[in-house]
């Protein structure tokens, strides 16, 4: 690789680290707590959980589930209904104003068994709220989900380029060498470009994964646009089915499963909302197997008549969509996965804090006279590459 075409991928992955290393720290900042989401919900008290009951306990019906929720806000409709993710003995019924979608919304936990309401959690505040919305959308709403997708798109640029800057100027260094003789910003350098390289696979695959999700809104409706039109043709012009003509939603959940067997539900989505038609209630059922169970099967029954519509096959660009969200979040091999990505997390914001530190460092003006040919930063052009760190992830001006 000769000189200049080293000085054109330092300037790409300059910038591009520059421009979002600071929305990466406060995604991986914002993101740390709600790895452990579960655990922090518990340790604070704000988790509802099943009272404990024998397990061949019959379960309520799911109208009177949906009767004895809506009777706690009867100005509001019913928009989903699904059960807790890993305990099918709660029903969370979520309730707004209109079917259009919303943030103002209420949810209403109602015990699957005895149809009684066991809480209704506030999700749109304290802690945990804040840290989610600055993670996924910055209060912004779908521009500022975009916006981080753009972020996560930079990152991946700069990962790409700091990798094919990493060999030409670790070749005269040991791979993981951390000079702690050095001067202190040339210490935080070899640790960042260690750092870096070592969480290389990790944070390409996280950030990847979060830029898609940030599609995942767009990626929705293109689907709906793209192959329930022609599935709910027959339907069009029509106003949705009012509550009152509605077939009984147990029978429709029956029908539902019994398409699909050997599948679990994951959440109901009701006329008129964003995942439904105005005329049907769409099951989305998922498998129980550990990779199965991220992935949806959409079942569209007639709300009037609770049969069965149809059972479209998700697309593939919303199977990558679902499949790409466990491995963005660490949620699908229990503590110990969660414990991993959390310390993934915590050496990539030390990634990104370091190579704060070291542009600021380069900004004051520190002499390179005064650090001598050993501290040249790895990524100056300006001579050819010797025994230098690697310039991985860094960012540096």
């Amino acid at each position: 690789m000769n000189s200049k075409t080293i000085k054109t991928w330092a300037w790409v992955h300059k910038w591009s680290s520059l421009v979002c290393t600071v929305f990466m720290l406060l995604l991986c900042l914002t993101g740390l707590p709600l790895i452990f989401h579960h655990e922090i919900g518990h340790l604070l008290g704000t988790e509802v959980e099943a009272p404990e009951m024998p397990a061949d306990t019959p379960r309520a019906s799911l109208d009177r589930v949906l009767e004895v929720a809506k009777a706690k806000h009867p100005d509001r409709v019913v928009q989903f209904a699904s059960h807790a993710e890993d305990d099918d003995n709660l029903w969370f019924v979520t309730l707004t104003p209109t079917p259009a979608p919303t943030d103002d919304f209420k949810s209403v936990v109602v015990d699957a068994r005895t149809a009684e309401v066991l809480g209704q959690p506030k999700f749109d505040e304290g802690f945990m709220y804040v840290m989610f919305k600055l993670h996924v959308d910055l209060f912004a709403g779908l521009p500022g989900k975009l916006f981080l997708g753009f972020m996560g798109l930079l990152l991946l640029v700069a990962i790409v380029s700091g990798v094919v800057l990493y060999a030409p100027f670790m070749r005269k260094l040991e791979f993981g060498t951390v000079r702690r003789e050095k001067r202190a910003r040339l210490k935080w350098l070899d640790l960042h470009n260690l750092l870096g390289i070592v969480t290389l696979v990790w944070a390409f695959v996280v950030g990847g994964t979060g830029m898609i999700n940030t599609w995942a809104d767009l990626v929705i409706k293109y689907w709906q646009h793209d192959q329930l039109t022609a599935l709910l043709a027959p339907y069009q012009g029509q106003a949705p089915v009012p509550v009152a003509e509605r077939g009984s939603l147990q029978r429709s959940l029956e029908v539902a499963q019994a398409r699909a067997p050997g599948t679990k539900l994951s959440f109901i989505a009701f006329p008129g909302t964003s995942f439904s038609s105005p005329h049907h209630n769409t099951f989305f059922l998922r498998g129980d197997e550990p990779f199965t169970s991220k992935l949806l099967q959409p079942v569209l029954v007639d709300a009037r008549t609770a049969e069965v519509t149809a059972s479209p096959k998700l697309p593939w660009y919303l199977t990558a969509l679902l499949v790409s969200q466990p491995l963005h979040f660490g949620d699908y091999g229990g503590l110990p996965m969660q414990i991993l990505w959390a310390l993934l997390d915590i050496a990539t914001i030390v990634v990104l804090g370091s190579g704060l530190y070291l542009w600021w460092k380069r900004r004051s003006g520190v002499p390179a006279a005064r650090a001598g040919h050993a501290s040249r930063p790895a990524g100056d052009v300006s001579a050819p590459p010797s025994a230098q760190p690697a310039p991985a992830l860094k960012v540096r001006a």
